[in-house]
């Protein structure tokens, strides 16, 4: 079979199969379905998995056209990646988080990609549905780590919030459906919060970490890149080592004083008094969107979009991960609907001095940072672009690497600091997150293959990367929640910043730029192809 026909089959198994996937895509078709982790539903994934690999390794790639044997590529690593996941990771069996069905209804709720008859329609079968899918998480979990179990249990008890507030909004552009949706929708309520008090009562065993063996190879999956576990460590410290001398630098410049830590610490201590809170924190977002667009389109960094971005308070079932996230249509999406930029305020039940502590690590210029990485030129600008690429196939739709996306937003960052956005006091916070993106992958190892404790990471991030203790404190728990994310950040931007610095002669930064965002989201070495470089 020619690869086209073939790539197209392949993606509507794995549409079909993955609804989480689906939903990242932009593609409705399957809206009214949860994800199987049923021993059987799981089993058969796999085994349309395994068949895609067998019928993708029949192609001749070498035959086909740089598009396409890019694409042919990424599918090949799209399935290899999802096999390795049911069969050796295997998350859902071990992490609650992976059945939480939250961002499932979000999306039904917040983004007006159909009408709300439609939405509606298939609200009422995916809540209708979490019953069984909640009967079947409590079937197939075993072991938990205790710090998934309290995370989940604040996201399941987020996500039945999320159905009481919301659904009320969206039935009354359709009262009629009320009869019908709003008893679902209690039931599975209902069935979310006896779910959150289930997981109260399990007692945490599993250690959350991965060890060396199963992390170097989802490491290896998730990169998508030749470097090799001990190479990407060598790296982040030598990075970490050039980076804190820069720091050191230009908080001198800033304040005066020699080129020490300490002059680091007063610098930053003093910008962090000007900090927002919980009531102000969206509208300071909103205000640095503003800076942000202006400011790129002043400088002619790369081509802007007239995409609509909304910033939102982060919705409860989605927090206790990140303070901040960007949630974009999906590249298969044919609606005008909105990305959003959600940002976290502090937690309900934080204590005063917590709550200080937290607005002293996003205090005013930090946010101004956070908005470049999270939305402009970051995020929003890059997934724009790349959802306007169009290829034979839907492979590049579904073939999203976190390690470009995330590469992408802190080369954003330090494009913008080089170019002047903020002064010294947002160079001093973008060269703060290379410190803390630098030590996210030198953390990200560590734990999960060398036993790194508490204390240890903590005086990791406070000593030689400056953050605040409640950063940290968040920093320690995100690496236990998660596995080779953290080190998407450091080297996304080793080799997106690699790729900015190829540009060719007589090519303008705004030309380059639009160039390396035209492909979709591929990893950066098939951009290289791509590219010609």
């Amino acid at each position: 079979m020619e690869f086209a026909p073939l790539a197209e089959m392949i993606a509507d198994a794995i549409l079909e199969s993955d609804p989480g996937r689906a939903l990242d895509a932009g593609d409705h078709r399957f809206d009214d379905r949860l994800p199987d982790f049923s021993a059987e539903g799981v089993s058969s994934d796999v085994g349309m998995l395994r068949d895609a690999a067998l019928a993708l390794s029949q192609v001749d790639a070498d035959a086909l056209e740089l598009a396409d044997r890019v694409d042919h590529e990424i599918l090949s690593g799209i399935v290899d990646r999802s096999i390795f996941e049911l069969t050796e990771v295997r998350e859902h069996e071990w992490n609650p988080l992976a059945h939480n069905p939250g961002p499932f209804l979000y999306e039904l709720l917040a983004r007006p990609f159909a009408p709300a008859a439609v939405r509606l329609d298939s609200l009422y079968h995916r809540v209708s549905a979490i019953p069984d899918a909640l009967a079947t998480a409590r079937e197939v979990l075993r072991d938990c780590p205790e710090i998934h179990l309290e995370t989940a249990v604040g996201q399941f008890e987020g996500a039945a919030a999320l159905l009481r507030e919301q659904v009320p909004g969206l039935l009354a552009q359709e009262p009629s459906m009320t009869g019908s949706v709003q008893p679902a929708v209690d039931r599975a309520a209902a069935a979310l919060t006896d779910f959150s008090g289930w997981l109260r009562e399990q007692t945490g065993g599993r250690d959350p970490r991965l060890g060396r063996k199963l992390w170097e190879a989802r490491l290896w999956h998730t990169l998508d890149t030749e470097l090799s576990a001990a190479a990407v460590l060598d790296r982040a410290e030598a990075n970490l080592a050039r980076v804190m001398a820069e720091i050191r630098d230009a908080s001198a410049a800033l304040i005066g004083g020699p080129p020490t830590d300490e002059t680091v610490r007063t610098a930053l201590a003093s910008l962090s008094a000007e900090h927002p809170d919980d009531a102000t924190i969206v509208a300071l977002a909103e205000t640095t969107l503003a800076e942000t667009t202006e400011f790129v389109r002043r400088n002619d960094l790369v081509s802007l979009v007239d995409d609509p971005c909304v910033i939102e308070e982060m919705p409860e079932f989605a927090r206790g991960v990140a303070g901040a996230y960007c949630s974009a249509p999906g590249p298969l999406e044919t609606a005008d609907v909105p990305t959003f930029y959600s940002i976290s305020p502090t937690p309900a039940g934080w204590s005063a001095e917590l709550v200080e502590s937290y607005y002293r690590e996003y205090n005013n210029h930090m946010i101004r940072n956070l908005t470049v990485h999270e939305a402009m030129p970051g995020h929003f600008l890059q997934l724009a672009h790349g959802r306007r690429y169009r290829g034979s196939t839907r492979v590049r739709a579904l073939g999203f690497s976190g390690v470009f996306v995330e590469g992408w937003a802190v080369y954003a960052e330090e494009i913008m600091a080089d170019h002047g956005f903020g002064g010294l006091p947002v160079r001093l916070h973008q060269l703060k997150m290379q410190l803390r993106m630098t030590i996210n992958a030198i953390l990200d190892q560590l734990v999960h293959c060398e036993n790194l404790s508490e204390d240890e990471a903590m005086d990791m991030l406070v000593g030689r990367g400056f953050q605040e203790r409640g950063e940290a404190a968040g920093k320690w728990r995100r690496s236990l929640l998660t596995s080779t994310q953290l080190s998407t950040y450091f080297v996304g931007w080793a080799e997106v910043s690699s790729i900015g610095r190829s540009r060719p002669a007589g090519v303008s930064l705004r030309q380059w730029h639009d160039a390396m965002l035209a492909q979709g989201s591929p990893s950066p070495r098939h951009l290289r192809t791509l590219l010609g470089i």
